[in-house]
């Protein structure tokens, strides 16, 4: 809505859009001159072209609006700022009217999809990304700075919470010239389906966080076989209020891991999505192989976190898998799992694994 508002313009007269046709011709024909031949030569060409040309002479002496009286003041005092349509040249008093903080080299939209970039990348690969996509090149030192700067808070919860989601991830801490790198566990938690957060070295903090929302009772709790996991759904809410799920798809992927007969398994199968776990274990009991006793006493471990998952999916009750956080933990791991990256782990401690890193 607010977009739309920004965005909204008024309707020309046929007058100004004549004017404008014969300024937009003008511009075409001067760029036109000082153009090579061989970059219009395919559609790719002149579409690279145009945004080159577009952005260094036309959009950023078009995207001020200034008055004559103003332009006239731009004197010795100039800062250069980064926006979606080019760079700008721009004082501090300029700079103060727009809502600029002073220096600032980056404008609000260029810094909004510079840090959605960095979510998901790279430093490197993001200021890749970011000039493929906009044509504006920010560095990517400029881009770990921005990123470090911001104070991101986890989010509070508008609604109550009927489920929570835990998964685990690794992040390579960076250890002291001469030492083998160390592997670290971090925990993300989702919470209804909406909100993520995630932690590395402070189990407190991500406690806190959920139990300072408002849990339902009962409160749905999906993990997968980890140990950790359950561990900290252990001070989440109370024993009385959780019911605690194993997630499906990877109690089926441990069951698969058994192997042998398919009848056996999808006969297992069919009596797991039911929640039979004693029926299961009797299908296995004449097997000596190492895969079935382990799968016995997982099942035997986590019995009172497999249900009737045929009746919850059919009824709608709740999730039955823990994959959108597994989700959260593949887009963390795009930031993190690069190649020879180490990280600094107070700095993870102080700002969190969601907020990113010093690299």
């Amino acid at each position: 809505m607010e977009y739309a508002k920004l965005t909204r313009t008024k309707v020309m007269t046929p007058e100004e859009t004549q004017r404008l046709k014969a300024a937009i011709t003008e511009i075409a024909s001067i760029l036109y001159k000082n153009t090579s031949p061989e970059a219009l030569e395919n559609l790719e060409g002149i579409e690279k072209t145009v945004r080159t040309q577009m952005l260094s002479s036309v959009s950023p002496q078009i995207a001020f609006f200034l008055s004559n009286k103003q332009q006239a003041q731009i004197k010795d005092d100039l800062d250069k700022s980064r926006i979606c349509v080019g760079e700008l040249s721009i004082t501090e008093k300029q700079a103060q009217k727009l809502g600029l903080e002073p220096r600032t080299h980056l404008s609000p939209v260029l810094e909004k999809c510079s840090l959605r970039l960095c979510a998901n990348e790279s430093y490197q690969n993001a200021e890749e990304e970011l000039e493929a996509l906009t044509g504006m090149k920010v560095g990517h030192s400029t881009l770990h700075r921005l990123v470090i700067r911001q104070d991101l808070q986890l989010p509070e919860a508008l609604q109550a919470i009927p489920e929570v989601s835990l998964d685990g991830g690794k992040v390579r801490l960076r250890t002291p010239k001469g030492q083998e790198c160390e592997w670290r566990d971090y925990k993300a938690v989702r919470l209804g389906g909406i909100y993520y957060g995630a932690f590395f070295g402070d189990h407190q903090a991500l406690l806190d966080w959920v139990n300072s929302q408002r849990l339902i009772n009962p409160l749905v709790c999906l993990g997968d076989g980890h140990d950790g996991v359950w561990k900290l759904f252990a001070e989440i809410g109370n024993s009385s209020s959780r019911l605690e799920i194993l997630d499906w798809y990877h109690l089926r992927e441990n069951l698969h891991k058994v192997g042998g007969s398919l009848k056996r398994l999808k006969q297992a199968e069919d009596f797991l999505w039911t929640g039979q776990v004693n029926a299961t274990i009797a299908l296995f009991a004449d097997l000596n192989k190492k895969q079935a006793k382990n799968f016995c006493a997982y099942l035997n471990k986590h019995r009172n976190r497999i249900v009737n998952y045929a009746y919850y999916q059919a009824k709608q009750l709740c999730s039955i898998g823990s994959g959108a956080v597994e989700s959260a933990i593949k887009q963390i791991g795009m930031r993190l799992k690069l190649s020879g990256s180490q990280w600094h782990p107070e700095t993870g401690r102080t700002h969190g694994i969601s907020k990113t890193l010093d690299g």
